[in-house]
């Protein structure tokens, strides 16, 4: 068993054999936000009975100071309190939280971790950059092409931002010919522009400094010939490509129902941040598929997407609404042999 399953003050045993017994929890605790996920086996994929998502902003002023802030890190345990509350309430068997970008970074994130296991008995694990690219990769297999020959998967985190470069054989599983992590997400990204003050200026400089971050791993594999000569898929999984999605959708409020597995083409896409970038922070901030806790992220968010779309020129992107819990909630259940 992994040994975030084993803070004993969160766990309780696991009847193997009993699969309607067994309930899963995932927590990701990003660099902006904590998302929890509560979710029974249900035939080869699992049926969510509860679900928590809060912007905690934990790497807020990362970049410049290389530490946690001490607000920053009480707004985090106080989110951690009801996802732990949520795991005790629900009976979880086995769960798994990770920590990304913002924990990888800073110098004091072992005191960190270290406290929240003390305040809310949730054992949490640093995983690698190649582990969270993969674990997305995993729970995004379902929106994958049939017809595609490959697939550039990306995921614009708050802290960095993965991207993975498979073949697709068949219905076989994909096969991965590279990946890459830059350290750049939503958040960082913000923070080295002005924050909310960003505008039309530095959302230029923002793609061309992703464009160059992006360059040797479009290099490498080509991507712009294997555009021209293979068909290419290209999927999103982040909160930027579903809030633009939800904003074309003109959602009164966002609906995942809606937003997963959605195809938008480069125009749509493009319409959509070019009225972000007009906008101010306010305005912004008040659109319901938004809000203010990302008035000031979404546009450098647009910035990595921008850059992603002209390394990889297909025309279209697949939005996908699942990620790295997902891919939590599968290995665990296919390590205990639970889906059908």
């Amino acid at each position: 068993m992994h040994p975030a399953a084993q803070a004993n003050s969160l766990r309780q045993p696991s009847p193997l054999g009993k699969r309607r017994a067994q309930t899963y929890a995932a927590l990701d605790l990003g660099t902006n936000n904590c998302r929890l996920l509560v979710a029974r086996p249900e035939g080869q994929s699992f049926n969510v009975v509860d679900a928590f998502s809060r912007i905690v902003r934990l790497g807020e002023g990362i970049g410049e100071s290389g530490s946690l802030g001490e607000a920053a890190m009480d707004r985090t345990i106080a989110a951690l309190k009801i996802c732990a509350s949520k795991i005790r309430r629900r009976g979880v068997t086995r769960y798994r939280a990770v920590a990304t970008e913002a924990c990888r970074r800073a110098a004091n994130c072992d005191a960190f971790l270290a406290r929240t296991r003390r305040e809310t008995g949730l054992d949490i694990e640093i995983i690698s950059t190649g582990e969270e690219a993969m674990l997305a990769l995993d729970s995004c297999i379902p929106l994958l092409s049939r017809s595609a020959e490959r697939a550039l998967l990306f995921d614009i985190g708050g802290g960095s931002t993965e991207l993975i470069w498979v073949k697709l054989k068949d219905r076989a599983k994909p096969e991965v010919e590279g990946w890459t992590s830059i350290a750049y997400g939503v958040v960082t990204l913000a923070e080295r522009f002005g924050g909310d003050l960003i505008g039309p200026d530095h959302y230029r400089q923002m793609t061309d400094l992703i464009m160059a971050e992006l360059a040797p791993f479009a290099t490498l594999h080509g991507l712009k010939d294997a555009v021209v000569g293979a068909d290419v898929q290209l999927l999103g999984t982040s909160g930027t490509v579903t809030t633009i999605a939800g904003v074309h959708l003109k959602l009164p409020r966002y609906d995942r129902s809606k937003v997963d597995g959605i195809a938008l083409d480069f125009g749509s896409v493009r319409a959509v941040v070019d009225d972000l970038v007009a906008k101010d922070f306010a305005a912004r901030s008040a659109h319901p598929c938004i809000g203010p806790g990302r008035g000031d992220v979404v546009i450098a968010g647009c910035a990595i997407l921008e850059a992603i779309m002209r390394a990889c020129p297909v025309g279209g992107i697949t939005v996908a609404d699942r990620g790295l819990r997902e891919g939590l909630l599968l290995g665990m259940m296919r390590a205990d042999n639970v889906l059908v």
